[in-house]
């Protein structure tokens, strides 16, 4: 070989990545500089264009959206003609941009108007509109999911499906695609898998918009299985079921994570865990995404190459570890996106082409939204797609810079990581929370070392668990230690004063702090700008802080009652010393009981009641136990609804604390607090809800007032109560008003009780009609001050000066959320 072909080869090897020039070295040597190659976006503007004229046809029309695909063709074909007859820079860079920005409007457009057009068809949009019973044939598309049912209420169940054929009130059969969402009570639904074919009967009514779902379909019967779903879905089914019995011997937080972590099944994940992770921005960890799919592919890849396979035979076997793993954390958007941006980097690595990231991302959201339209609009897709580019374009160059400035390369990958990830996924995370963590980056970095391993160990669970059960929980148990360290992380973290600040939510605020994070990372390029964002930023964080926390001095000193914000339900605290309190009922949601307390700072409740079985007094329950030591539970003697009572029970049992019930003549006594039950004075039968006048009417004392509880007690306890007591037996200072201020209160028993204070615990928005404005109104006439957790958020009740007076925190983000 000639020197000169030699020294040819060796250029060609330095500029394959990067840009070289000759620069004279310090020895008069004459080196190449070799920068680094700037990132492939070719396929950057078509994606983009493609996902925001999908996003924004979805929330106009069919019409519109073929209006706009028609003009940005017209103007793409004469742009080409017009490139095609011009030289110089604009036409070769920047034109080229431009053909391709109007490419990707006409995918997007007419990919979505395709399927409004299916969606908005007029004889589906007729019977919904009209709300018509109708006989369906659905396919379904996803897992079911259970949500919350209201106050003496069933659970629902929700599902998504895709329309075969309808019959409605004419009897007419239609065929149509379309996708309905179905909301099923029957619990024969919730065993359901994807592809699963059924008929059902039910009624139609209109969809909220936004995105492909053509009408919402309310059943109360269990579906008609027609035939099984595939072999595939059916093999998945038994794997995830799998993982899910060998985690069952964990405790509930890292049990109920560990699915969820590994193949998205969130059906045990504790709510107060769920609100952890929201809270400390680690909320893409409570369901597999594309950093799973990477894992499990990336071990596979390895163990191909250790074992010396072949480029081709490398990616056949990775791209079956991809479908499997796809199948069996069923399609959500990021892990469609995932597998479909890792279908194509094996394409490339089997090309040759290992480096082609960028390009794939590229060209997943562009295959992605035009298969499925309604991804555009999916928030899950968008966190997913911004994770991804932050780990591609910002981390590798903070990563570059930190170990120029001397961080060992562990720790500078460590830290690029998800620091790129969250600040790439920071605009949206704050329209949707209306907040901005701060905890954010610290709680992943320190969740890094967990997520690996987790994963693998879940998915070594899943796989062997049904030929060998024993191992299954082997392999789980292994697993549930890092996913114990990822719930402690998020704990500690949503524990953090201040940890989180206010920011505008919606469309406007995710584009306000995108517009903010784009200057920023252009202007960052500059030393002296980057010197002066650091300054102000330490500067805001450091003179926020100190205003952040005595804002946040809650509860007020010398308080002698609360009562929680959390939701359309109950939750009422009553202090006995430092960090231990009685609680009064757990409310409906667990994390929005736990956020209460835990910001009273209650570490122990010596003493939980249950004042009745509704789910709006014990759906929290979870959150109140959550690392917490309680003493004992006691409940009514009433046993109904038995539903409700067992679930106390069986939360109990597994805390090991003991349940009682209590009758007339119970008293408590613990430091300051005094209770006495005064109701029902004997078991009340026939009457409008013998649950609610069941309920334990509880006087107590704290701190010299007298407090009365009256649980969702109505008129007929109510009187009950009159007939029984002397009138000064109910007189308080302090009344937490019955059933929400329902109007099914005794006109009697209201001025009987005569407060100075009146404390109403309502939802926001809830249906019910709650606070009834004539009860208000009346407590008002007699003097009371009236409060009501849906307006004015947690209150406490202080004693100054002899009177009483009521503090009020307010609604923090996120607690403004109807119920």
């Amino acid at each position: 070989m000639t020197k000169a072909h030699a020294t040819s080869k060796a250029h060609a090897r330095s500029t394959a990545h990067g840009t070289t020039t000759a620069v004279a070295s310090r020895a008069g040597r004459v080196e190449p500089d070799v920068r680094p190659t700037p990132p492939d976006l070719r396929l950057a503007a078509v994606a983009l264009a493609t996902w925001l004229s999908a996003l924004a046809t979805l929330y106009l029309s069919a019409r519109s959206g073929v209006l706009i695909a028609v003009l940005a063709g017209a103007g793409a074909l004469t742009l080409v003609a017009w490139l095609t007859r011009r030289s110089g820079p604009f036409g070769n860079r920047y034109g080229w941009v431009a053909v391709a920005v109007l490419i990707g409007v006409v995918c997007g457009s007419a990919a979505t108007a395709a399927r409004l057009g299916v969606r908005d068809a007029a004889p589906l949009a007729e019977l919904a509109r009209t709300r018509a019973p109708v006989t369906v044939e659905l396919v379904v598309r996803d897992d079911p999911r259970a949500v919350a049912g209201a106050a003496g209420r069933p659970a629902m169940l929700l599902l998504s499906a895709e329309l075969a054929w309808l019959r409605g009130p004419d009897r007419r059969r239609i065929e149509l695609p379309a996708r309905i969402l179905v909301l099923a009570t029957d619990p024969q639904w919730r065993n359901l898998l994807p592809g699963q074919r059924l008929t059902t009967d039910g009624r139609l009514a209109r969809a909220r918009g936004g995105d492909l779902t053509a009408a919402v379909l309310s059943v109360n019967s269990a579906p008609v299985l027609v035939g099984a779903p595939s072999w595939t879905q059916r093999a998945a089914g038994a794997l995830r079921a799998g993982l899910q019995r060998a985690c069952l011997p964990l405790a509930d937080e890292p049990g109920g994570l560990l699915p969820g972590l590994v193949v998205g099944d969130t059906s045990r994940l504790l709510p107060a865990v769920e609100d952890d992770f929201l809270t400390t921005g680690m909320t893409h960890l409570n369901a597999v995404s594309g950093a799973n799919v990477a894992i499990v592919v990336g071990l596979v890849l390895l163990c191909a190459r250790w074992a010396r396979a072949g480029p081709w035979l490398t990616a056949v076997i990775c791209g079956i570890a991809l479908v499997g793993f796809v199948i069996l954390a069923r399609p959500s958007p990021s892990v469609v996106r995932a597998g479909t941006m890792g279908a194509i980097g094996l394409l490339a690595l089997a090309l040759g082409r290992p480096r082609a990231a960028l390009p794939a991302l590229g060209a997943a959201i562009t295959v992605l939204v035009v298969v499925d339209p309604e991804l555009a609009g999916d928030a899950g897709f968008a966190l997913s797609v911004l994770a991804t580019g932050g780990l591609l374009l910002v981390a590798p160059k903070w990563r570059d810079r930190l170990r120029r400035r001397g961080v060992p390369a562990g720790l500078a990958e460590a830290l690029a990581i998800p620091a790129a990830a969250q600040l790439t996924c920071a605009p949206v995370v704050a329209g949707l929370s209306g907040t901005i963590s701060l905890v954010a980056v610290p709680a992943n970095l320190l969740a890094v070392p967990a997520i690996a391993p987790a994963t693998v160990l879940g998915v070594a669970a899943a796989t062997v668990s049904p030929v060998w059960p024993a191992g299954a929980e082997f392999a789980a148990w292994l697993g549930g230690w890092p996913a114990w360290w990822l719930v402690l992380v998020a704990r500690y973290g949503a524990r953090v004063p201040a940890g989180t600040l206010p920011w505008l939510d919606g469309v406007a605020g995710g584009l306000l702090l995108g517009a903010l994070t784009v200057a920023l990372l252009v202007a960052a390029r500059h030393p002296l700008v980057r010197r002066l964002v650091a300054v102000v930023a330490v500067a805001a964080v450091i003179g926020a802080l100190p205003v952040r926390l005595v804002a946040a001095n809650w509860p007020p000193d010398g308080w002698v009652f609360a009562l929680c914000a959390v939701g359309q339900g109950d939750t009422a605290v009553l202090p006995i010393g430092a960090g231990r309190a009685v609680v009064v009922d757990a409310g409906p949601d667990p994390a929005a009981a736990d956020r209460c307390l835990r910001r009273l700072g209650v570490r122990a409740v010596p003493l939980l009641v249950v004042s009745h079985f509704h789910a709006d007094h014990i759906g929290g329950l979870a959150g109140v136990l959550r690392g917490r030591r309680v003493g004992a539970v006691v409940t009514p003697q009433w046993p109904e609804p038995t539903a409700g009572r067992s679930s106390v029970e069986r939360a109990a049992a597994a805390a090991g604390i003991p349940v009682g019930g209590i009758g007339p003549g119970w008293r408590y006594v613990a430091g300051p607090v005094e209770l006495t039950l005064l109701g029902p004075p004997y078991p009340m039968r026939g009457t409008r809800s013998d649950p609610n006048n069941n309920s334990l009417v509880l006087k107590a004392r704290v701190g010299g007032v007298r407090v009365l509880l009256a649980g969702d007690a109505e008129e007929e306890e109510q009187r009950a109560l009159l007939d029984h007591l002397p009138a000064t037996d109910l007189r308080a200072e302090l009344l937490k008003v019955a059933h929400h201020g329902s109007a099914y209160q005794e006109v009697g028993f209201l001025d009987a009780v005569d407060p100075a204070v009146a404390l109403v615990p309502v939802g926001v928005g809830n249906d019910y009609g709650h606070p009834n404005p004539a009860v208000l109104a009346r407590l008002t006439r007699n003097g009371a001050r009236v409060l009501r957790t849906d307006t004015d958020g947690d209150l406490a009740v202080i004693r100054r000066d002899g009177a009483l007076a009521v503090v009020l925190r307010g609604l923090g983000p996120g607690e403004e959320r109807p119920d």
